[in-house]
């Protein structure tokens, strides 16, 4: 689902892995969360009453260290929303975006299937070619970066200096930076805006291609992250990651952590069968070299999530060649990253999923293999220093529509490393 805003030097390609292997993988529990929803007539879901839903997002704050897990609902579009606490069943808040002040032309009131959990209040920032939004804060600042899809693909953001009470247009990660500025107009995808609490800074990441592919790639062969030094006024940015011309490292998105006790960074990006990450330890400003954190011959949607010092990278991972395989049997997978060792952990007890994968968004013709969305996200909890990994599986429900028939009924799983 497209993501419309409605509130708030080179390396070498190539390059060998050196971490030191860790003995004894992590353990996770698994939980589906499912949304109840009655279904109009004629419609009907196994088990009965269910939403489904894909894509979900994770993370942890507030009063009591509260988990918000939501999730985008299929029957019908929506934002269902979970609350609760690390190690819990969350319970079921309700969608968050049922009744949007956002009528009009190509509008509806009813969410679209866009969120990034943070709050459940609601303000219409943009209407007019707003996609892919992300979410960041410190304290009662919070910030928006999104695309405008109808104006060069470049990078705005909004800020609220009062916990989302109101909002302000601010500086533009993407514009203003030369080659970089050239070579990314309608020639890249972005990941998430993160904000730094040890220094105050805001990053934002994204892919890009070359000024020469702009006519007929959109494979993004270039990793960025564009740091602001001033609350998100102004952003320089720096080249994390180059491969080759037409070598595709959005896979889907990149995604970028800052661990908020060390202040380091961490980029991570698939190239569509490997899962690489760079660290940089001064703010942004220099990158190390990328390593392999995957052993998946075809690993997609990284994420990534950082604390004191541990870092967990997790994706989809099969042993097929290809995301195109229509037998590939799919898993989640958790890298862990911790004194110097690397980690490899299964997250799913059972495959999320049996078949191929199609990461090309709404180019996925008639919306085939598609289910996964584009994303699943982990979080560290603060109190335990676990990972909580929600994630997609395709293989549990069906619904039925009386004109299309059958269909895979997408559910979100919520995993905690034990």
């Amino acid at each position: 689902m497209g993501r419309r805003v409605l509130g708030v030097g080179a390396c070498a390609f190539v390059l060998a892995s050196v971490w030191a292997a860790a003995a004894g993988a992590s353990s996770f529990s698994n939980t589906v969360l499912r949304a109840p929803f009655v279904l109009p007539p004629g419609f009907s879901s196994n088990p009965a009453n269910q939403s489904g839903d894909s894509e979900p997002a994770i993370t942890f704050g507030g009063p009591g260290n509260t988990m918000a897990v939501d999730g985008l609902g299929w029957l019908p579009f929506a934002v269902n929303l979970w609350k609760g606490q690390f190690g819990s069943t969350p319970s079921f808040f309700g969608p968050m975006d049922t009744s949007l002040p956002i009528t009009g032309k190509g509008r509806v009131n009813l969410g679209d299937g866009d969120a990034d959990t943070s709050d459940c209040t609601s303000t219409v920032l943009d209407t007019a070619g707003a996609d892919r939004p992300w979410i960041t804060h410190l304290g009662t600042t919070a910030w928006v970066s999104y695309h405008d899809s109808q104006n060069s693909s470049i990078i705005r953001t909004w800020k609220s200096t009062d916990d989302g009470v109101t909002w302000r247009p601010s500086g533009e990660p993407l514009n203003g930076l030369g080659g970089i500025t050239g070579g990314a107009t309608f020639n890249n995808i972005q990941g998430p805006i993160v904000a730094d609490p040890t220094t105050g800074n805001v990053y934002d990441v994204f892919a890009a291609g070359e000024p020469q592919t702009k006519c007929c790639s959109a494979n993004y062969n270039n990793v960025y992250v564009a740091r602001s030094t001033d609350g998100g006024a102004h952003y320089t940015a720096s080249l994390v990651f180059h491969a080759a011309p037409f070598t595709a490292l959005n896979n889907i998105f990149p995604s970028l952590a800052v661990d908020p006790v060390t202040g380091k960074l961490y980029a991570v990006w698939s190239d569509g069968h490997g899962i690489w990450e760079s660290t940089s330890g001064d703010h942004g400003s220099t990158w190390s070299m990328a390593f392999k954190v995957s052993n998946t011959a075809t690993s997609l949607m990284p994420w990534v999530a950082a604390r004191g010092g541990k870092v967990d990278i997790v994706y989809y991972g099969t042993t097929a060649a290809s995301q195109d395989d229509p037998t590939a049997i799919w898993n989640v997978y958790d890298s862990q990253i911790q004194g110097g060792s690397l980690t490899v952990s299964q997250v799913s007890n059972v495959p999320n999923r049996v078949g191929a994968v199609c990461t090309k968004g709404t180019g996925c013709v008639g919306g085939k293999d598609r289910e996964l969305l584009d994303l699943f996200e982990v979080a560290e909890d603060p109190a335990s220093g676990k990972a909580a990994i929600i994630f997609t599986n395709t293989t549990f429900d069906t619904w039925t529509s009386p004109t299309t028939g059958l269909h895979q009924l997408p559910e979100i799983v919520l995993a905690y490393e034990q």
